[in-house]
């Protein structure tokens, strides 16, 4: 079973990837909303 090991570990890393650039985003507009 270690295939299904490895495959919930890429997913993790690829749903934290996601959610760890949508947080980047985020913040990037916050930061221009607070300059304008």
């Amino acid at each position: 079973m270690w295939y299904f090991a490895w495959i919930l570990g890429v997913g993790l890393a690829c749903a934290f990837a996601i959610l760890n650039a949508m947080w980047f985003e985020m913040r990037e507009d916050r930061r221009e909303v607070d300059k304008g």
